[in-house]
C-alpha cells in the first residue's frame, strides 16, 4: 500500500483525526429522476500530519467533480453580505485603496464581495471555477474568469490584467487540493507591496466546538494559524496580521505580504494567537486525538433527541440545505422518517433532495403551511439571521433546535 503524504510538508500521514465512514458528496443535490439510482459514495476520513499538524482528507473526488457545478450562492445570506460590506469599508480605509487599486478575488462566487469594490469605482476581477455561479456574477457586471486558480492562471491574469494590490480569498483555502500551486500562484499575482487577505474556518474552533459537519469532501484541508503560517512561509510570504471572526462557527482572517516587504511589520495579534494555539495544544498530537470521541458523542445525542421527539409525536423539519447539513444528516443516518423536509432560500436547491438521506428541499413558505413542532437549523452558522426571519414559528408554539456544538432548543417562553 502506498503511504499517504501530507499536502503541506509531504510527510507520511499515519495519524487518524476522524473517520465519518462512506458518504456522498455533500453538494450533490438530487433531482427526482435520480432517486432510483445508486449515488457515488466516497470515504470521508481525515488525518493529522504528525510533523506539521495540518488536518486533511485523503483524496476522494477531483476538483472538477466537486466545483465545476457548485450550488452555493454567497448572496443568499444577508448577514454574509453585511460581512462583505464591512470588510470592503475596513480594507479600503486601512490600506488607503482607491480607483487605481487592482482588486482580485479567488473563488469569487456570484460577485457578492466584488460588487462593493465596484461601487467604489475600483477595478475588479473574479476568478471562479464553477461556470454556473460565475454566470451570476457576469450578469451583475462583475468581470469573472471561469478557471481554477494556480500558477498558470496567475501568470495569465498578471499578463492581461496586471498584478493585484489586494488579492482576496474567502472560504477557498480549505478547498484547495494542490496547496503549493495555489499559494505560489498568489505570490506570482501579488504586487511587491500588495496584500493578500484570506478567511477560513479556524481548526481550533472546529475542534473545541465539535463542528464535525464542517468536514466534508469539498473541504480537503483544515487550518490553524500554526499551519497556515508554515504554508505561506514556504513561498516567501508572511502573515503580518490576523483577526478572529465569528463567521462559519469561528474563522480566521489573515493578512499576508511578501516576506521582503518590510513596510508592514508583524502585528501583536499574530503573536497572541500563536500563544493561544500553543497553550491549547495545537502543536501536540493529543489535541487532535481528542476530536473523534467528541464526534461520536455528538452524533449519539442528536439521534437520541430526534428519536425521542418522534416517539412523542413531534414533527421536525429542517432549515437550510447547506453542505454541512447534508453531512450531518448523512453521517447520523437521519432521513425523511425523522426530518420530513428542509427548506432553503437558494432556488437552485428547491425541489431537489439532499444527497444520501433524500430529504426533500422546499421553499421556506412551506413552514408556515405545515407548522412543525421543531425547526432544526442545519445552517447553524446563520442561526441568528434564521431565527429572526422565522420567528413566526412561535405563533403555534414551534421551537428552534441547534444541533452543533450540542443540542440546544429555543422557545418563546
Amino acid at each position: 500500500m502506498v503511504e499517504k503524504r501530507c499536502r503541506l510538508c509531504h510527510g507520511g500521514l499515519r495519524h487518524a483525526f476522524v473517520d465519518m465512514g462512506v458518504l456522498p458528496l455533500a453538494n450533490s443535490y438530487l433531482r427526482v429522476e435520480q432517486l432510483g439510482y445508486p449515488e457515488p459514495m466516497y470515504p470521508l476520513r481525515a488525518f493529522v500530519c504528525g510533523d506539521c499538524f495540518l488536518v486533511q482528507l485523503e483524496e476522494a473526488a477531483s476538483p472538477e467533480q466537486l466545483f465545476s457545478e457548485y450550488p452555493y450562492l454567497s448572496s443568499c445570506s444577508e448577514s454574509w453580505l453585511q460581512h462583505a460590506r464591512e470588510y470592503v469599508e475596513m480594507v479600503v480605509g486601512r490600506f488607503g485603496m482607491d480607483g487605481r487599486s487592482q482588486i482580485v478575488e479567488v473563488g469569487s462566487n456570484d460577485g457578492y464581495l466584488l460588487q462593493y469594490f465596484k461601487e467604489k469605482r475600483m477595478p475588479v476581477l473574479g476568478i471562479e471555477p464553477a461556470a454556473d455561479v460565475a454566470a451570476v456574477a457576469l450578469r451583475r457586471g462583475i468581470p469573472t474568469l471561469v478557471k481554477f486558480f494556480g500558477q498558470q492562471t496567475a501568470r495569465g491574469v498578471a499578463g492581461e490584467w496586471g498584478c493585484a494590490d489586494l488579492l482576496v480569498g474567502n472560504n477557498v483555502l480549505a478547498h484547495v487540493h494542490d496547496l503549493y500551486d495555489f499559494v505560489q500562484g498568489m505570490k506570482i499575482l501579488l504586487k511587491p507591496r500588495g496584500i493578500i487577505t484570506l478567511e477560513f474556518p479556524h481548526l481550533m474552533k472546529m475542534v473545541d466546538g465539535r463542528q464535525f459537519d464542517t468536514i466534508y469532501h469539498e473541504h480537503v484541508s483544515y487550518f490553524s494559524l500554526f499551519t497556515v503560517e508554515r504554508l505561506f512561509a514556504a513561498h516567501a510570504l508572511a502573515v503580518f496580521d490576523v483577526e478572529v471572526l465569528p463567521t462559519h462557527g469561528g474563522s480566521l482572517r489573515i493578512y499576508v505580504r511578501h516576506s521582503g516587504d518590510s513596510s508592514r511589520p508583524v502585528g501583536a495579534r499574530v503573536g497572541d494567537l500563536r500563544a493561544r494555539e500553543r497553550t491549547a495544544g495545537l502543536d501536540r498530537l493529543e489535541y487532535y486525538q481528542s476530536f473523534a470521541p467528541k464526534v461520536t458523542e455528538a452524533k449519539s445525542k442528536l439521534q437520541d433527541f430526534l428519536y425521542a421527539a418522534k416517539r412523542e409525536g413531534k414533527s421536525i423539519v429542517g432549515y437550510g440545505a447547506p453542505a454541512k447539513g447534508a453531512t450531518l444528516l448523512s453521517y447520523c443516518g437521519i432521513g425523511p422518517e425523522f426530518v420530513t423536509y428542509t427548506v432553503d432560500v437558494n432556488p437552485y436547491k428547491q425541489n431537489r433532495f439532499l444527497p444520501g438521506t433524500h430529504i426533500p428541499i422546499r421553499h421556506p413558505d412551506e413552514i408556515r403551511q405545515t407548522r412543525p413542532h421543531y425547526l432544526l437549523i442545519l445552517a447553524w452558522n446563520l442561526r441568528e439571521e434564521i431565527m429572526k426571519q422565522m420567528a413566526h414559528i412561535y405563533e403555534w408554539g414551534g421551537q428552534f433546535v441547534i444541533p452543533v456544538p450540542e443540542i440546544k432548543v429555543y422557545s418563546l417562553s
